[in-house]
Order: structure tokens, then sequence, then C-alpha cells
């Protein structure tokens, strides 16, 4: 499969099938792993990294129940694919902005992949769609048990998995949930959320993990700590904070409704009107107008679009994916304008505003 196929493609995380599936996009899992025999990547020359990515693509590729898998090595990618994959949430803006020998190996239903001297030796990633990440914990487990089987990881018996950056040491894992929360931004309750959980030891970042802006009232929320934490206890937490994040943001959904329903419906049918008339169009435009309109397909004020649709678009409509689908590099200017088309031709004849 070549990176042309995977962009005409819908990833199972963003189908809209999972649990809670009009507040929470996806659940993920991420391990951080490393060799024994070898330093941390940062420490890594040029040829200690070639060793490693040579030997963890080996066993990678030695595993017959991953012979569907497509390993892509980066060094040998132009900036454009490597910023394809980041927008697709298979591996990080800044494995993509680094140099070097590194790889990823993905699963061609973006199940997980597997970034190979990222920041540490390997990181490994699983994503569900919606609210599910108990059937996430026990994906990765077994993709864990697999390669450990067959590489030397570094491990200390009090300590746990060793890993470059000291708040990852312990488990090496990291859990989050991507929701959709524009009411609470609408509302300005979204501050009062953030500031709830950063007492509870819990990490609120932007669409594309650490470092990254909001964009598009999306919000990853995440676990900050894994020593002294067994992996059941960090899935647990997760688990119980994340509900609640989705009653605030109902409630809010529901005082938009019952107090403002005419602003909020005239608010969505703008936001759909500029996305289907636009000539040229932005990407933080597109994100803005976009999530208005997923909430209005969701509260019923927009009829005959699916959710997967919607969601489909948040990532079709960056910029690596417009010049993959287009088959060509294209200028920003140029870019805004194939966006309002390619928009159009999703969502020109796919619903109307309901009647408030």
């Amino acid at each position: 499969m070549k990176l042309e196929e995977l962009a005409s493609k819908c990833g199972e995380w963003l189908r809209g099938s999972g649990p809670e599936p009009d507040i929470v996009i996806s659940s993920r899992i991420r391990l951080a792993r490393n060799l024994a025999e070898f330093p941390f990547v940062r420490r890594a020359n040029a040829d200690e990294r070639s060793q490693i990515s040579k030997k963890v693509r080996g066993k990678i590729e030695s595993i017959k129940e991953w012979d569907h898998l497509l390993y892509l090595e980066l060094q040998n990618m132009d900036e454009i694919d490597r910023q394809f994959l980041v927008e697709r949430q298979l591996m990080s803006r800044e494995m993509a902005d680094s140099e070097g020998d590194r790889g990823v190996a993905i699963d061609t239903e973006e199940r997980f992949s597997v970034m190979v001297n990222e920041e540490d030796h390997l990181r490994i990633q699983v994503m569900c769609s919606g609210l599910d990440l108990n059937t996430a914990w026990e994906t990765i487990n077994t993709i864990d048990d697999l390669l450990e089987s067959r590489l030397n990881y570094a491990f200390h018996d009090n300590l746990g998995y060793l890993t470059a950056c000291p708040t990852n040491v312990g488990t090496g894992m990291r859990v989050s949930v991507m929701l959709h929360l524009p009411a609470l931004v609408i509302t300005r309750e979204i501050e009062k959320v953030f500031r709830s959980l950063q007492k509870i030891n819990v990490a609120v970042r932007g669409l594309y993990g650490e470092g990254s802006q909001y964009m598009g009232d999306f919000y990853q929320v995440s676990n900050q700590i894994t020593l002294g934490r067994t992996e059941q206890d960090l899935v647990a937490t997760v688990n119980e904070v994340v509900p609640r994040i989705i009653e605030y943001e109902r409630k809010a959904r529901n005082f938009l409704i019952n107090e403002s329903e005419q602003d909020l419906h005239d608010d969505v049918s703008r936001a759909y009107g500029i996305l289907c008339t636009a000539k040229k169009i932005s990407s933080e435009e597109t994100l803005h107008y976009l999530s208005k309109v997923r909430m209005g397909v969701n509260l019923g004020l927009i009829r005959s679009i699916a959710i997967e649709t919607i969601n489909k678009l948040f990532v079709h409509t960056q910029p690596a994916h417009l010049q993959k689908l287009r088959g060509q590099q294209l200028s920003v200017a140029d870019r805004n304008i194939e966006r309002a088309s390619y928009l159009q031709g999703h969502l020109g004849h796919g619903g109307q505003a309901n009647s408030p």
C-alpha cells in the first residue's frame, strides 16, 4: 500500500463507531520502550541509530501476524509525506522534524503504529474510535508482548521500564482521549474544567499532542505520571475522568439549546454556509467552522451528514492531505482554493440546516 491509497481511506479511529462518539473522537495508548544494549536516541550516534532501526525493523517484519504492516523509513521521505503521517496521528510532529535513521510501522487499518527512533527507541501506539480505553489497553498489551519476546527492553527491577523522559519511567505509558468540546468553549467553562483536571495530575493538550495548539475545539486529556502506577491504574484514572468531562459538555450543549437555540442555530448555519460556499479557506478557519457543524449534526440542527464524514474532513482538509489527494505540491494560496473545493464536494449536497 502507498500513502496515496492511505490518504483516500478513513482510518478506524475516525469512523465514529465507538462509545460516546458525539464527544469522544478516539482513545489512544502509547508505550515508550528502549533497547538495553543501546544508548537513548539523543545520546546515540548515527551508526547506533542505524543499528537500532535495522534491528527493530527486522523483528517487526518477523512477526507473522503483522505481514500486512507498512514500514516507512522517514529519512527517505519528503516533508509532505512526513507531515501527512502527523496529520493522520500515526506519528509525532517531533519525529517528523527530527533527523537521522528512523522509521514507522503502520497497520493499514490505522489501529496501531510503531515509531522507531523517536524520543525513545520504540513508541508503540494504539488508537480506537470513541471512548474505548479497555480495548486499546488489551490491544497494546498484546503488541508489547510480541515485541518484548523478540527484543531486550531496558528495564529496572525497582523503576520499571527506562525511558528518555523521566516522566515516562515506570510503565512508560501515556493514556489519552481526544475530545470535542465546542459547547464548553462557547459557554466559557473550558478553563474551569482544565483547572480541575490539573489538580488530579491529568494533562490537557492540543490536537497533535504535547506542545500543540488547541484547534477546532479538540483537546487531548492524558495521564501525567507513570512512575509508581500500574498500567491498569492509569487506564482507570482516565476512564474515571473522561465521563465527567462528557457530562460537562452535554450540560453545556443542553444549556445552549434551552437558553439560546436561535443564536446557536444561526451560528451553526453560518458555519455550514461558509464551508459550502467559500471559494478559498484556510486550515484554521476550516477547523473552526467544522467544529460548529459537527456539534450541529450531533444536536440535530443539521441533517443528512454522517459524523464519519465530518471527522474525515477534519483530517483530509489539512495541508499535507490536500496535496497527497491532489497528487502535487501546492502553495498556501492554492491549498486554500483546493480546500474550499474539497469541502463543497463533500458538504455541498450532503445535508441542510433544519429549521429551529
